[in-house]
């Protein structure tokens, strides 16, 4: 598979059309004439030159109430490419990885990011499309005090900052998980998520590593606002999404690992539709770069190539999104809201008034 080389839609569009026309195009794709992005920094320009990484903020605003004060929330989304070839010592695969996401997460905090939300297995290759699994256990982690945790927790502190982490959990049967944990402002580890839908699509199985998340649709109430996580593939399921609103989230984060085989097509359109059916926020997270792997048998020898599309962006309830982050580069999206804003959005539509779950309810419960 080649290496990323395609021009991001955003760019093709804007060199295309003039500024008028540009216009049309952002109020009926993205929602809203302007993007109204946020000011950022010097240092944080600065950084990303340096460090090689994009990095953009886009704000949503809420109606002004008079028993309501705004909830601003400013949270942000990590792609990034992996560091080393995957055929270096694992440590130092993943300790690369480390440094470069510590710097990212700095400028984060630098633009005063409250919750940011790594992608999926971000510590690691992602190296579960070669059907091995005992070469890379090294890569799987306790959800309490692995190596993602020890690493994460004392910036999460530092920055009084929730920070997301995706990894690749071993429990204390020896049973593998794919999990998100969650550490809260204060270092703490919060709780975590299993991911509930695996794919099993082509020659590409998950099922060979993990079974399904057994942790229900959980909401973590930080103090910051209401969050949950979609892992990857959970966000082909409209029901997946429907759970987390059911439960309270304000902010649903899906944090993925997914190449154009794999629906390019309709990423930009699944966390979208999410958010205007269920009145939150939606951030979907997609990692970057080209990872090829040399598996070996008692047969052959072969590589493995998979080369994902970034693209992370941020949806507000009321359907307007930002442009995507890059394609091809690392990158830090910040999304600055006011959390009002789903309720607005409820009680302006009334999805939850005629959503008709009873009805739903007891269809499914018929359905042989």
């Amino acid at each position: 598979m080649e290496s990323c080389t395609n021009e991001d839609l955003d760019a093709i569009i804007e060199t295309n059309l003039n500024s008028e026309q540009l216009k049309q195009f952002n109020r009926i794709f993205y929602g809203q004439e302007d993007h109204c992005e946020l000011k950022l920094r010097l240092s944080t320009l600065m950084a990303s030159k340096n460090e090689n990484f994009q990095v953009c903020g886009y704000s949503f605003a809420a109606s002004k109430e008079e028993a309501r004060s705004p909830r601003i929330l400013k949270f942000g989304l990590v792609q990034h490419s992996i560091v080393l070839p995957t055929h270096k010592p694992l440590k130092e695969q993943r300790d690369a990885i480390f440094q470069k996401v510590g710097k990212i997460i700095d400028v984060a905090a630098s633009e005063g990011v409250q919750i940011i939300c790594l992608q999926e297995v971000w510590s690691a290759p992602f190296f579960l499309c070669t059907r091995e699994k005992n070469e890379w256990i090294e890569f799987v982690e306790s959800p309490t005090d692995g190596p993602s945790i020890q690493f994460l927790a004392p910036l999460a502190k530092k920055y009084s900052m929730v920070i997301i982490s995706p990894i690749l959990e071993l429990d204390e049967n020896n049973v593998w998980w794919n999990t998100v944990v969650v550490i809260n402002e204060n270092g703490k580890v919060m709780g975590k998520h299993r991911k509930n839908h695996l794919p099993s699509v082509g020659s590409f199985s998950e099922t060979s590593y993990y079974s399904p998340g057994n942790t229900g649709h959980p909401v973590f109430d930080t103090k910051y606002g209401k969050i949950a996580i979609n892992i990857c593939y959970g966000r082909h399921q409209a029901l997946n999404w429907l759970m987390f609103a059911l439960n309270g989230a304000e902010v649903v984060f899906n944090p993925a690992a997914t190449i154009s085989e794999f629906g390019e097509s309709f990423w930009g359109i699944e966390a979208r539709n999410a958010a205007v059916a269920n009145s939150y926020f939606t951030a979907g997270i997609n990692r970057v770069g080209t990872e090829v792997f040399t598996v070996k048998n008692k047969y052959e020898e072969k590589q493995i190539s998979r080369t994902y599309y970034g693209s992370s962006y941020v949806t507000a309830p009321n359907g307007v999104r930002t442009p995507s982050l890059s394609k091809c580069s690392d990158g830090l999206l910040i999304a600055e809201v006011d959390l009002n804003l789903c309720r607005q959005v409820k009680d302006h539509w009334g999805f939850n008034m005629t959503s008709r779950l009873d009805m739903y309810a007891k269809e499914l419960n018929a359905v042989k």
